[in-house]
């Protein structure tokens, strides 16, 4: 492996006993990156050579500090990741994000942060949104991932720590409705998004980038700019072959297909069945 594709440090992983974070522990293992590795619940796969893993709440601050020690990047992928009651949410998802930045400022690290679409979900499909566009959570994960972003860009200002916010759209192995055609990010380019975001010698003059998080879809037309050309990334895969299969199958529910956010806008939605203001 070249300098240019390993990093310098270990990397820490959270949430690495989910299903993205299983995939990353595949791919960054296979190409040879010494990984840390942690999740609440045991890792249920063969440990790659060069990975470590630790059992750790992301609530136990303490221990998130110690797993951190030396590492040059923190992947936050842990937490919840469904929409669940507020004070389920909270813990992980807020205090325990609190925790990992605070590992990434005593270590120099830098965080690349596994927001979500969600935290602009209640934009409607008909706006093109860039990296600048306001925040409109559709529930109370894409909340904490709202205010995951808003943290980062505290860190940045006050202790100088970057961060790329990867706001992934749909990452399955493959599209299953008609919002994935646009929304679809397939394992792969999540991988290769994930490692650009860590090798990238520089995240510009600002510190911290978004990312929109969907492949190569022809009908992903409400995610415009971006910062992909700063850490050089393109995405490969594209959901279009999955077209024709799947463009009939929509939810029915005027809410759900109006706003970008699909089923979590709908969820709990009190304001009426249109959705309209």
């Amino acid at each position: 492996m070249s300098a240019e594709t390993l990093p310098q440090r270990p990397v820490l992983l959270t949430g690495a006993s989910g299903a993205l974070g299983r995939v990353l522990t595949r791919a960054l293992g296979e190409a040879g990156w010494t990984l840390r590795l942690t999740d609440r619940v045991p890792f249920p796969e063969p440990l790659p050579e060069g990975a470590r893993f630790q059992l750790a709440d992301l609530e136990d601050g303490p221990a998130i500090l110690r797993l951190a020690e030396g590492c040059g990047t923190i992947l936050h992928f842990g937490g919840i990741s469904v929409e669940l009651p507020f004070e389920t949410v909270i813990g992980p998802n807020i205090r325990g994000l609190y925790h990992a930045y605070e590992a990434a400022r005593r270590e120099g690290a830098r965080m690349v942060f596994a927001s979500s679409n969600h935290a602009i979900g209640f934009h409607e499909r008909s706006a093109v949104l860039d990296d600048a566009c306001a925040l409109r959570p559709d529930g109370y994960y894409g909340l904490s991932k709202a205010y995951g972003e808003l943290m980062g860009g505290l860190y940045r200002d006050k202790h100088g720590v970057e961060s790329v916010f990867l706001r992934i759209g749909s990452c399955f192995p493959e599209p299953t409705d008609a919002r994935m055609l646009a929304t679809w990010l397939s394992y792969g380019d999540m991988t290769r998004l994930v490692m650009r975001a860590t090798l990238a010698p520089s995240l510009g003059p600002d510190g911290t980038i978004v990312i929109w998080g969907a492949s190569n879809n022809s009908r992903m037309t409400w995610w415009g700019r971006d910062g992909r050309d700063t850490i050089a990334w393109a995405p490969q895969d594209s959901a279009d072959p999955y077209t024709q299969a799947l463009e009939a199958k929509t939810s029915g529910n005027p809410v759900v297909e109006r706003y970008q956010g699909g089923g979590f806008t709908g969820l709990d939605y009190s304001r009426g069945n249109s959705g309209k203001s």
